[in-house]
């Protein structure tokens, strides 16, 4: 008599026992969901106003960076956290650097993939618009070179440059002389391969003048994260120009 008690209640709460499932399981479904959506949104805000990815298309910041590497890019400078010599940044054309060569046409879905994935910063399809050099001078520096000993010097101080690359350790830091004064509110900008690099020096013929409008700084690049071996952080260098003074304090 038990056991067909038993039998009769587990026939007839069957059903409810199935609807359960059935809603438990749109619960965790919908749950996914919107742990999925904030998380997105969360990586969006992030990459938006915090950081953002970058590869390196050329061999002009060799050998501190070298092609294909990814950067990571802190977008609170300028805006938050000021400029200062020596910091890699990564920055929009100012106008005519770029050749302007057409983008290679790709499928829709590799495009729409591609732009998904950019959203939270794992992508940068826009990398080829922007370029990333290294900040030599500040808006008022008077900066030239060469000197006898190949140097370039900021405000009066010769600098020695260890992240430098040149094509024999006796060849200046530039293969061009110039001796510039940086405008207001502009940078002046060159690779550290200094013989492979279509910086400041070599934009003079630009609209800009060379110079770099420090509202087209997207950020400060301040960490290799891909490939694994190339992980390092990227270094400002700020003992080679602590011995700078002021544009006004000029030796």
């Amino acid at each position: 008599m038990t056991d067909n008690t038993l039998s009769v209640d587990d026939a007839s709460t069957r059903p409810r026992r199935t609807q359960n499932r059935k809603r438990g399981a749109l619960y965790f479904l919908r749950d996914l969901l919107v742990i999925f959506v904030v998380a997105l949104l969360v990586s969006f805000l992030v990459k938006t106003f915090l950081i953002r990815s970058f590869y390196i298309p050329s061999g002009s910041m060799q050998n501190t960076l070298q092609i294909d590497d990814r950067i990571i890019v802190n977008q609170l400078v300028p805006e938050v956290v000021p400029l200062s010599r020596g910091d890699v940044i990564v920055f929009r054309d100012p106008g005519g650097w770029l050749d302007g060569a057409p983008k290679p046409e790709q499928p829709v879905i590799v495009e729409a993939i591609d732009w998904t994935l950019s959203l939270v910063g794992l992508t940068s399809p826009d990398s080829d618009e922007h370029l990333i050099k290294r900040v030599i001078g500040l808006p008022g520096d008077h900066v030239v070179c060469c000197n006898s000993l190949g140097q370039l010097s900021v405000n009066g101080v010769p600098l020695d440059e260890p992240y430098v690359v040149k094509p024999d350790p006796s060849s200046p830091v530039s293969a061009d002389d110039f001796d510039v004064v940086v405008p207001e509110d502009s940078l002046w900008v060159m690779g550290d391969n200094r013989y492979n690099s279509k910086d400041s020096r070599y934009n003079t013929e630009t609209p800009g003048g060379g110079y770099v409008p420090v509202d087209d700084v997207v950020g400060r690049a301040f960490v290799v994260s891909w490939p694994f071996a190339h992980w390092s952080w990227l270094d400002a260098y700020p003992t080679v120009f602590d011995a700078v003074p002021s544009p006004a304090e000029e030796r």
